[in-house]
């Protein structure tokens, strides 16, 4: 069977539309775009400034090539094609492709840095982020132009690390904030770099980065994560380099099948989908801690806390090599929520603009120009249509759902499957099969952990088999042109508690254990299948409404209204004493303008003595 050839509609669809139209069409057009004049060697050469800026070029060349191939843009093909050839132009015989003067460069030693909080270089640099950058854009330019230039370009960036962290004794490490972490990430295009080149030293590479890695006491990246240390107590817990590192050590335990690795992964999967996501699927921190981009310690919770663009794209990230891996449906479903939720809540409709930060309970704040979420959020929307739909052998695996297409060949007959649906505003799906011949393979649905009593009927026909949900229901027949899968998934509003709460600990005189609560705010938020669900400012001026709620269960006063083509799907709360609460798809509530307010998270009325 042949890989899937995807095309997206529905509110997917949509948001990428605006990504083509908007970010990536604009952004970067030539070598005279600012974030490519960068690289010029008469501006590289007097660069001392030390910031990220040279991250978007890699960044966009991702997304960029992605977007064109899977769009067929011509005007796109030729911006990617004529930047990466201008960064192929300006790269020194020795591989260098940055944008630092030559004594500030990542290959040149520096004196011991300073004692700080986040573990920061004496001369704060991001080379090494760059280039890991460059050599994912390069990569997959090659990918789809088949240029051996742009593969010898990312090679040559690989072979000068791997002398710059052997013969050139620099521990990688020494390079990047959050004690070395946001240097460490190279293991990722490292592997890369073997995985797509066969090339052993690649390999050795992204061992070295990973050994260095262990090797400081502050990040010991291995050992903690096998010890299943908690993932804010990884070197300074912060999110999107933590996130990025893991996505290589996951594509190490590809590479190699070493079971210490998968092991690592998944302590901190477990970790960070347990104690640190929102319920909109972002990675979040920034409550009472040193930064507002690192984990915070377990427990702690605040519907005021942060949610990084870039760190959702990470963590959507590992969860597509985790499925690529295993196959679970739990990775796909983490994908799906952090997409339709966190993601598009940073996107707004025009393409061009994205939050840096979203919140449960906050402001929407579109970013400036130069900040990294920008590029991560169109990086992040472009990785979506891979992930839709995955084969195997005589296999496809629905993964993501949404008004949608594929096609696909086997045994020499080209397959489709269309999905239609208003998914994720109505559990009602849809699909298709076109062939000309009669065709035998495997159908997985993923039955989502939330839609219980799902339902499957196959020409009109319910399976004859349980659904589990949390996970794939199989259909292997012989496929016939009209076929025609339905899949009901009952969407029904949920109601989530969560406790911001302190409690005081000692030991008495005689050893007992003392503790007391001091503090205790309880909060509620509603889901309905896939999506969160937000209000604006509460009659028109309020940042917050504490809620009593009413007697009996949530379905006596939370009903949904899935909408139709004109109008969102809403949640209403009754609660008896003021008028009704409505609620709207948490992407989307205060209609995506900068400035618009999403309350997630009402403040519980306190039980009384």
């Amino acid at each position: 069977m042949s890989a899937p050839a995807t095309r997206l509609d529905g509110l997917l669809g949509e948001a990428l539309r605006a990504n083509l139209q908007g970010r990536l069409s604009h952004f970067i057009e030539d070598e005279h775009s600012p974030a490519i004049a960068m690289f010029a060697p008469e501006q590289r050469e007097h660069n001392r400034a030390g910031d990220w800026y040279g991250e978007h070029a890699g960044k966009w060349l991702y997304a960029a090539a992605k977007a064109a191939a899977r769009s067929g843009d011509t005007t796109l093909r030729g911006h990617v094609q004529r930047v990466a050839d201008f960064l192929v132009s300006v790269q020194e015989p020795n591989g260098y492709l940055g944008t630092y003067a030559i004594d500030h460069r990542f290959m040149v030693q520096q004196p011991p840095k300073p004692v700080s909080w986040d573990g920061a270089p004496s001369v704060r640099t991001w080379d090494i982020w760059t280039h890991g950058y460059l050599v994912l854009g390069l990569l997959e330019v090659h990918r789809h132009s088949g240029e051996a230039r742009h593969l010898d370009a990312a090679r040559r960036i690989g072979d000068l690390c791997l002398r710059t962290l052997t013969e050139g004794g620099i521990d990688i490490t020494e390079l990047g904030n959050h004690f070395g972490m946001s240097a460490t990430v190279l293991l990722d295009p490292a592997v890369e770099l073997h995985l797509v080149t066969g090339e052993a030293r690649y390999l050795e590479l992204a061992r070295r980065i990973l050994a260095q890695a262990n090797d400081e006491p502050n990040l010991a990246l291995l050992t903690r994560a096998l010890a299943d240390t908690d993932a804010a107590f990884i070197a300074t817990g912060k999110a999107y380099q933590l996130a990025w590192n893991l996505v290589g050590l996951a594509k190490l335990y590809r590479a190699t099948g070493e079971h210490d690795y998968r092991v690592a992964v998944d302590n901190l999967w477990n970790s960070i989908r347990e104690k640190h996501l929102t319920l909109g699927g972002g990675p979040w921190g920034g409550v009472a801690h040193r930064s507002r981009e690192v984990f915070n310690a377990p427990g702690t919770f605040s519907p005021h806390a942060y949610v990084e663009t870039c760190s959702t794209l990470a963590w959507i990230q590992l969860n597509r090599e985790l499925l690529a891996i295993s196959g679970e449906a739990r990775y796909a479903e983490e994908i799906e929520r952090s997409a339709y939720n966190d993601l598009l809540a940073a996107q707004a409709p025009n393409g061009e603009d994205w939050c840096y930060y979203v919140f449960p309970n906050g402001k929407r704040v579109h970013t400036t120009y130069w900040r990294c979420c920008k590029s991560s959020g169109a990086m992040a929307l472009e990785e979506l249509p891979a992930i839709v739909y995955a084969h195997g052998e005589d296999t496809l695996s629905v993964n993501l759902y949404g008004a949608s297409e594929t096609r696909f060949t086997l045994r020499g007959h080209v397959v489709t499957v269309r999905q239609q649906t208003r998914y994720p505003f109505d559990g009602a799906i849809a699909l298709q099969v076109q062939t000309p011949v009669a065709v035998r393979f495997s159908l997985r649905l993923r039955i989502p952990s939330w839609a219980a009593d799902a339902s499957v009927h196959v020409n009109g026909v319910p399976l004859d088999h349980r659904l589990i949900s949390g996970d794939y229901a199989a259909i292997e027949r012989e496929w016939r042109d009209g076929d025609e899968v339905t899949l009901q998934l009952p969407m029904r509003p949920v109601l989530h508690r969560a406790i911001n709460r302190n409690v005081q600990e000692s030991k008495a005189p005689d050893g007992s254990d003392v503790r007391q609560e001091v503090l205790r705010f309880e909060y509620v938020a509603i889901t309905c299948g896939p999506l969160v669900y937000a209000t604006g400012l509460i009659d028109g001026f309020k940042v917050e409404e504490t809620v009593r709620l009413p007697n009996g269960g949530p379905e006596d006063w939370l009903s949904f209204d899935p909408g139709d083509a004109d109008a969102m799907p809403t949640v209403r709360l009754e609660l008896g004493y003021r008028p009704p609460l409505d609620f709207a798809p948490y992407f989307c509530a205060g209609g995506r303008v900068d400035g618009a307010w999403r309350l997630t998270w009402l403040p519980l009325a306190p039980a009384l003595p």
